[in-house]
C-alpha cells in the first residue's frame, strides 16, 4: 500500500498535466471558465415553449484559395452560382424564403467577374456578400484605405451592400481573416491594427462576424454572445469583454459582434476520451447534423427580450473544394429537409434562413423590444435594395473620398475612446 499510494498520486498528477496541455493545445484554456460559468444558462428549448431558429451562415468565400491560379478561381465561383440555386430553390423556411447564404469576399482577392456572378446569384434571393479581409502588419490608414475603396468598389460596381433605412449610409458586415480581429493573434501576425475596432465602425461596418474561432489562439474568452465591444486605447484583443445586446443602453462608440455556439461535444469524443469541440464550423468532415442542432440551441446565443429567438450563426470555407461536398451536397440537402420536417412536426418550432445583415436587424430589433415576427424585422435598420443602391452609388463615391481623408487626419491622433 505504501507503494501503491504515491504511484496513484504521481498517475493522477500525470494525468493533471496532460489535460492542461490538452486544453491549452487546443486553446481551450481560453474560454473554459466563461463556459463553466454558462452552465445553467446553457439548456435545450423547454418542451411546448415556441423557438425560432434564424439560421445565418457566413462564408469566408476565397475563389483563389491556395494561390489559385485564374481557371480554379473561376471554376469555384461557376459552380457556386449554378449549383445553389439548383439544389436548394426547392426548400422554403417559415416564411417561405429560400436558403441564405453570406458571402464574405476578401479585399485582396477582388474580381470583377466574380463579384458580378455573386451579386446575380444574391438578386436572386439566395444571399448577400459583404467584406472580408487577410492582412498583415498594416496600419489603421492602411486598413481604412483597404475598407473604404473595397466598399466603394462593391457599391458602385456591383450594387451591393446594405443602406441605412434612417441616414442613407452604406454599411457592411465584416470577417477578419486568419481570425486575426483586433490584432489578436499572440505572435502579432496576421493584422496589425490595435485600434481596428475604431476603424471597423468608422468606416461603416455595423457589425463583426469574425467568431467563434476555436481551437485557434484567436478565441475571446467571451462566448456564445451577441455584444457592443469598445476600443480600449492601444490595446489588442479590445474585444475580449463587453456589454450584452439587450442588457442596457448602447454604449458610446462601440461594435456589435455576433458570434456563432461555442461549446464541447461530450457525444463525439476525441480518442474515446476527451470531448470535440463544436464551434459552429461546417465544412467536409463537420457536416450540419440533428445532433449539432441541438447543440447550437443549447448554447443560447439570444437577445434576453427576445427569448423566444435564437441566433445561430455558422460559418464555412465554401470555395474549399474539400468541403463542397457538404455545402453543396447531400449533408446539406439533408439537413435543409430536416429543419422542414422539424417544424411541420412540432407547431412550435420556427426556422428561418437569415443573411448576416438581417441576422444584425433581428438583434437590433429584439434590443429595441420589438415583439413582431421575424420576418416583419428583417431590414429593421438595414436594407437590401438594388434599385436605390444604384441611386445611392454616386453619393458613396463622394462619401468614401473624404472618409479616407478624415481617417488620415485621425489615425494621427490618440484615440479618445477608453473603456471604464
Amino acid at each position: 500500500m505504501s507503494i501503491l499510494l504515491p504511484a496513484l498520486a504521481a498517475a493522477g498528477a500525470g494525468l493533471a498535466l496532460g489535460a492542461g496541455s490538452e486544453l491549452r493545445r487546443r486553446s481551450i484554456d481560453r474560454w473554459l471558465l466563461p463556459y463553466l460559468r454558462q452552465t445553467f444558462r446553457r439548456r435545450s428549448p423547454r418542451p411546448g415553449a415556441p423557438v425560432h431558429l434564424l439560421l445565418c451562415i457566413c462564408d469566408h468565400f476565397e475563389p483563389q484559395l491556395g494561390n489559385a491560379p485564374r481557371k480554379i478561381a473561376d471554376r469555384r465561383v461557376d459552380h457556386w452560382v449554378s449549383e445553389y440555386p439548383r439544389l436548394f430553390d426547392r426548400f422554403r423556411d417559415s416564411d417561405g424564403q429560400p436558403p441564405r447564404h453570406t458571402f464574405f469576399f476578401p479585399e485582396e482577392q477582388y474580381e470583377r467577374d466574380h463579384l458580378d456572378a455573386l451579386a446575380d446569384l444574391c438578386r436572386a434571393g439566395f444571399g448577400e456578400v459583404e467584406v472580408h479581409l487577410h492582412h498583415d502588419h498594416d496600419t489603421a490608414t492602411g486598413l481604412a484605405r483597404k475598407l473604404l475603396g473595397f466598399k466603394d468598389k462593391l457599391i458602385a460596381n456591383h450594387g451591393l451592400l446594405a443602406r441605412h433605412r434612417a441616414t442613407g449610409r452604406f454599411h457592411y458586415a465584416f470577417i477578419h481573416g486568419n481570425w486575426a480581429l483586433n490584432n489578436c493573434r499572440p505572435d502579432g501576425r496576421w493584422c496589425g491594427v490595435d485600434n481596428e475596432l475604431d476603424v471597423l465602425r468608422d468606416t461603416g461596418c455595423y457589425a463583426d462576424f469574425t467568431f467563434p474561432s476555436a481551437p485557434s489562439p484567436t478565441q475571446p474568452r467571451k462566448i456564445n454572445s451577441i455584444y457592443y465591444a469598445r476600443q480600449v486605447r492601444g490595446q489588442a484583443r479590445s474585444h475580449e469583454f463587453g456589454v450584452e445586446v439587450g442588457s442596457g443602453d448602447t454604449p458610446t462608440n462601440s461594435l456589435m459582434l455576433i458570434q456563432g455556439p461555442l461549446s464541447l461535444n461530450w457525444g463525439k469524443r476525441k480518442c474515446g476520451v476527451a470531448p470535440r469541440i463544436e464551434n459552429a464550423c461546417i465544412q467536409g468532415n463537420q457536416p450540419p447534423t440533428a445532433n449539432r442542432l441541438k447543440l447550437w440551441l443549447k448554447a443560447r446565443v439570444q437577445v434576453p427580450t427576445r427569448p423566444d429567438w435564437y441566433f445561430v450563426k455558422l460559418h464555412t470555407h465554401g470555395a474549399n473544394e474539400s468541403n463542397m461536398p457538404v455545402l453543396l451536397g447531400e449533408p446539406m440537402v439533408q439537413f435543409h429537409r430536416l429543419l422542414g420536417e422539424k417544424a411541420a412536426a412540432d407547431s412550435n418550432f420556427h426556422f428561418h434562413y437569415v443573411s448576416a445583415r438581417e441576422m444584425y436587424n433581428l438583434a437590433r430589433s429584439a434590443e429595441a423590444g420589438w415583439q413582431g415576427s421575424v420576418e416583419g424585422a428583417r431590414d429593421f435598420e438595414l436594407e437590401w435594395n438594388y434599385r436605390t443602391l444604384v441611386q445611392w452609388s454616386d453619393r458613396s463615391r463622394n462619401a468614401t473620398s473624404n472618409g479616407v481623408a478624415e481617417l488620415d487626419a485621425r489615425s494621427r491622433r490618440p484615440s479618445a475612446v477608453s473603456c471604464p
